[in-house]
């Protein structure tokens, strides 16, 4: 009698443990309620890591059509990366309390800003008015023991990782100057009128999972960026760019660096917006573009992106957590009054808010307006892809594709060690948080689970996440890339 009663309250807790996310259930009492254990496989002793890098290494194929000419713009910089905290301490700022800024004007706005987004392990970057302040700061950054310089910029990091493909030509156009030209790979093409005398310089302030400053602490490792950089800030290049295109004949266009445009304040990035839009009219039609966007503060500013000017004409985004939420509070979409993520993103309300964009600004109807067909979401413990049917293709390739080189560029390896890797993502979880839901399950041997709302179709993979990562910096940006790279077109969309 007692064994049946210790059989049932062990099931009732291995259900709970289960349907709360929490697949981890000690092994002995899976094993004495005879329920699998999920940090271990069908394929013997193998953990979830290695069986999930297997099938990515087995599942993931080039297209049948690749691209050939790819041209990137239009944000181009170099990086300054430094430790976060130990930075700030030779700046002589005490820990305290954190507070966001929409832009930073001293360094006690720059030391507020960062505890906010450290305590929540969350990317941001903003634009620092002050000039003077910030090469006293930039100067001090450079000089600080350990700083290491990089290609930095949505633009260029994205050119590298494609680069990184020999078949494939890239040209990159945006602030380029010496020290950047130096630094990036030879097989991409920089026109001569996007090279300049000085370089543009960001810096990135890291941080550590766990890391201390004073009462604050990072439940995971991130990055806060900030410069004073007007030639990326007005998109000084864009024009460039467009012209260059006519020559180069591109298969695809990548565009990054809008969010630069938000610091400018609002007058100047209004009318500098109109600008850029009619900038981008005069690409050829028929030549797919993909926007990567970035970290933004103001919702006018993404509202007038999203639903006025830039969304409409371009044809694939890619966004990390903070922005698809930022995205839907700027627009009143699904979990609009959600303040943040808390931990990892829920997947139905990802996906809710996917497929709103796609629903309300893209072209789920042939007859609309807009060219938007897919989205690539990323965030620490999982990525989404989601298409329109009948325009993407090869796209389960394409979402783990960009989840492996997560897990490989995280770690600073050229491929996943599953020894320096852990699975977060959950195993079980609801498509959405409204109508119609379905409860899916993600099968380590097949890591790709995929469902359908109306004409959208979902792609999900799980990342496997660097325990002790050694760059976050350029990590969606070399997903999206990777994530292109393995799409294709499978009919001419009237872009």
């Amino acid at each position: 009698m007692w064994r049946k009663a210790s059989a049932a309250l062990l099931l009732a807790l291995a259900v709970g443990y289960f349907y709360g996310g929490r697949p981890e259930l000690p092994e002995q009492i899976l094993q004495f309620i005879g329920l699998p254990n999920f940090q271990t496989s069908s394929q013997g002793n193998k953990s979830l890591e290695q069986v999930i890098t297997d099938a990515w290494e087995a599942l993931i194929t080039l297209p049948s059509r690749q691209w050939s000419k790819v041209a990137v713009g239009v944000n181009a910089c170099v990086d300054v990366v430094v430790t976060g905290v130990g930075l700030l301490q030779a700046l002589a700022l005490d820990p305290g309390t954190g507070r966001d800024h929409e832009v930073l004007r001293s360094k006690e706005d720059l030391r507020e800003t960062f505890i906010h987004y450290m305590k929540r392990g969350a990317a941001a970057e903003r634009f620092f008015s002050d000039k003077e302040v910030f090469q006293s700061v930039a100067r001090a950054a450079a000089e600080y023991p350990g700083a290491k310089l990089y290609v930095g910029g949505n633009a260029a990091l994205i050119g590298q990782k494609f680069a990184t493909y020999p078949d494939l030509m890239v040209l990159l156009c945006g602030p380029v100057g010496p020290k950047l030209h130096e630094m990036l790979d030879e097989q991409i093409v920089v026109p001569p009128e996007s090279l300049q005398e000085a370089d543009e310089f960001h810096l990135i302030l890291e941080y550590k999972a766990g890391e201390q400053w004073g009462p604050t602490q990072a439940p995971q490792a991130n990055r806060f960026i900030f410069s004073h950089d007007v030639s990326n800030g007005e998109m000084s290049s864009l024009e460039t760019f467009v012209a260059s295109l006519e020559e180069f004949h591109p298969e695809l266009v990548v565009l990054s660096g809008f969010h630069m445009m938000e610091g400018q304040g609002r007058e100047l990035w209004g009318e500098r917006l109109k600008e850029a839009v009619a900038a981008i009219a005069d690409i050829p039609k028929g030549i797919p573009i993909h926007l990567e966007l970035a970290s933004m503060t103001d919702k006018d500013f993404m509202s007038r992106i999203m639903q006025e000017q830039v969304l409409p004409i371009v044809s694939s985004i890619g966004l990390n957590e903070q922005e698809l939420l930022f995205l839907s509070q700027a627009g009143e979409g699904p979990h609009a009054a959600l303040p943040a993520w808390k931990g990892i993103p829920d997947v139905g309300r990802v996906g809710d808010i996917l497929f709103w964009i796609l629903e309300r600004h893209g072209r789920t109807d042939p007859s609309s307006e807009s060219d938007l067909t897919r989205i690539h979401f990323h965030t620490l413990a999982y990525h989404v892809l989601a298409t329109v049917d009948g325009y993407w293709g090869n796209q389960a390739a394409a979402v783990m594709a960009g989840a492996r080189v997560a897990s490989s560029q995280a770690c600073g390896l050229q491929a996943v060690d599953v020894s320096k890797v852990e699975l977060k993502a959950p195993l079980e979880f609801l498509s959405s948080h409204l109508e119609p839901r379905e409860r899916l399950s993600l099968n380590p041997e097949e890591p790709v689970a995929v469902w359908r709302r109306g004409n959208i179709t979902f792609h999900l993979t799980p990342v496997l996440v660097c325990k002790r990562p050694l760059r976050t910096v350029g990590l969606g940006d070399a997903i999206s890339a990777e994530g292109l790279v393995y799409s294709e077109l499978t009919r001419q969309q009237p872009f």
